[in-house]
């Protein structure tokens, strides 16, 4: 029979005791979060790439013809070669990043009492007023493209927090391509936070596609700020946060561009511009201008040049 005895404390000698605190807190000082996710998304990252090799290598065998099978190979060879190499420009990406933004756990505290107006959306540079349908427009290699952000009288509790609802579609040529739920919350400072985004890839009527959806609080995801309440030029954020789904950032480039879109003839003034990037895509790259009491004017795809453009507000009588 084992026997349940009282335990005597064990006294460490205050050297050591000196010590290990030493060795916690250097430990503490060094630890770098931000450096150590980007380590295991790239270890992530190559392992899937890997790993989707060997599934295709896997289906090449089957193929009866050998020539079939040899070219089979050489394209799978080829397209991990390809992922790999992606593989290490987000890392670079995210090196990038961490520079910028320090070593500590991204972790935005949201404070509950900041948020007891969350669905008073009235950021000057970013207005969501229920019942407002933006609607945008811009050739695309894929086809006429047109975007309608409709900011909805739905709402939903994320983190505690009381979202406003905006149903985002977009159409080429008269087909649905993305149908996206997104969720916003104002603090009492007047900064617009991103809680979230339910978004669908569509082709052909299907869905093909969820990829880049995320809520805050669900499986580590973080709310990120889209619009400051006093942007600064140089100022550099997350826009949002779920590593290897979702890491859009935005950078402020300047308070004092003058925009002209089809909404009106005349030039919008003092427009804000930022420049928005996501180590899921190392190479995407796009401005973004603001025109105060209106908001998001025109985005500019600075990789292919395409633009999105304000044609149209309608509100609801």
């Amino acid at each position: 029979m084992l026997g349940i005895g009282i335990r005597r404390k064990s006294v460490l000698p205050a050297a050591l005791v000196l010590a290990s605190v030493a060795t916690w807190a250097h430990a503490a000082k060094t630890f770098n979060a931000c450096m150590e996710s980007t380590g295991d998304a790239y270890s992530s990252c190559t392992k899937g790439a890997k790993s989707e090799r060997d599934i295709i290598s896997g289906r090449c065998a089957n193929l009866p013809d050998k020539t079939a099978r040899q070219v089979c190979d050489q394209q799978a060879a080829a397209e991990k070669t390809d992922a790999l190499d992606d593989c290490r420009a987000q890392r670079e990406a995210r090196r990038a990043v961490c520079d910028r933004l320090g070593r500590a756990p991204y972790s935005p505290t949201i404070d509950l009492a900041n948020f007891t107006a969350s669905t008073t959306i009235d950021n000057p540079f970013f207005p969501l007023v229920p019942g407002t349908t933006f609607i945008y427009r811009g050739q695309t290699a894929q086809g006429l493209e047109i975007d309608d952000f409709a900011v909805t009288h739905n709402t939903r509790l994320i983190r505690g927090v009381t979202c406003v609802e905006v149903h985002d579609t977009v159409t080429v040529d008269g087909k649905l391509t993305e149908d996206t739920l997104d969720w916003f919350g104002q603090d009492k400072d007047g900064n617009v936070w991103y809680f979230g985004e339910n978004s669908r890839e569509i082709a052909d009527g299907l869905i093909t596609s969820i990829e880049g959806s995320w809520m805050a609080g669900v499986d580590g995801a973080q709310p990120g700020i889209v619009m400051e309440a006093h942007s600064a030029v140089g100022d550099f954020y997350r826009q949002e946060f779920l590593l290897g789904d979702a890491e859009d950032l935005a950078e402020v480039a300047s308070l004092t561009e003058s925009v002209t879109v089809p909404l009106r003839p005349q030039p919008f003034e003092n427009c804000l511009k930022t420049t928005e990037t996501s180590p899921l895509e190392p190479d995407a790259l796009e401005n973004k201008f603001y025109a105060a009491g209106v908001g998001n004017l025109l985005t500019i795809d600075l990789s292919t040049g395409e633009k999105s453009e304000l044609v149209q507000i309608m509100k609801e009588s």
